[in-house]
């Protein structure tokens, strides 16, 4: 986070001074503030979720329910996805307003201690405070594509003249536009990691089983693999296992930490 900010005070001052900083900040602040306050009704829309009452789906409502007091949280929403990919996500702004969604091939699948191991690691996420750490991420990821976007404008219309003076120095202009941006979303990708490996951690003791939710994740990354599903990129994210099929250089610019790590990790915990 602290990289991001230096990043963002460097390009609004190459570009504008304070008065460019302030700019791009209020629009993404303007942007991401929606995002925040109903990224969740979105992403379960998205999904094609569907809340699920007691009376269905009792079994995971008790699961869910001794899990969040387990962690020390109220009983998120339930909600289930209509897809025969096994995979799941948490979302809402606070412990208070989370959502808990899995599909339909995740309780077909995996086993009791194994679909706790996942629900875990979403209560971890809602504990943890990821939603609002990820949002603050893009805030600022946001302003810094704002910046680079304001870079290409001052270049077309004559602000990309090569002197040493102020935001027409065009060395300055082409790091803002090329490179301040790439460094952002790969900033973003790394808090994105650190904090999945984080869910997994705490995830795993919050169920009580680090082996469980470890056999979890390699049968959901076997079954996305083989059938991805259809999601918007933009809240593939969220998922506790990318749901988006993708080869060695896509993984390099993936929001998920290799597998295999995350395996590695949970069975050192054990």
């Amino acid at each position: 986070m602290a990289v991001l900010t230096a990043l963002f005070m460097f390009a609004g001052q190459g570009l504008g001074g304070p008065q460019g900083m302030a700019f791009a900040l209020v629009m993404a602040l303007a942007m991401n503030f929606f995002a925040y306050w109903f990224s969740d009704k979105l992403a379960l829309r998205m999904s094609r979720a569907r809340e699920v009452s007691y009376e269905k789906a009792p079994h995971l409502h008790t699961m869910i329910e001794k899990l969040a007091h387990s962690a020390g949280l109220p009983k998120p929403r339930i909600y289930i996805m209509p897809s025969q990919t096994p995979n799941a996500f948490a979302t809402g702004r606070n412990p208070q307003h989370s959502a808990v969604a899995v599909t339909e091939g995740l309780l077909q699948l995996l086993q009791q201690d194994e679909i706790e191991g996942v629900i875990g690691h979403e209560l971890a996420h809602v504990k943890n405070r990821d939603i609002l750490i990820s949002s603050i991420a893009a805030v600022m990821a946001g302003a810094i594509s704002y910046l680079a976007t304001m870079a290409q404008w001052a270049m077309i219309f004559g602000g990309g003249r090569d002197d040493d003076e102020g935001p027409g120095n065009l060395v300055t202009m082409l790091v803002i536009m090329i490179i301040a941006p790439l460094a952002a979303a790969i900033i973003q990708m790394a808090i994105s990691r650190s904090r999945e490996y984080l869910a997994d951690a705490s995830g795993a003791k919050i169920c009580g089983h680090p082996i469980a939710l470890a056999h979890a994740l390699e049968r959901l990354a076997e079954y996305n693999h083989r059938l991805p599903m259809k999601v918007n990129p933009a809240t593939a994210q969220m998922y506790i296992v990318n749901p988006l099929a993708g080869g060695t250089m896509a993984s390099l610019f993936s929001t998920h930490p290799p597998i295999q790590e995350r395996i590695k990790r949970l069975r050192a915990m054990a």
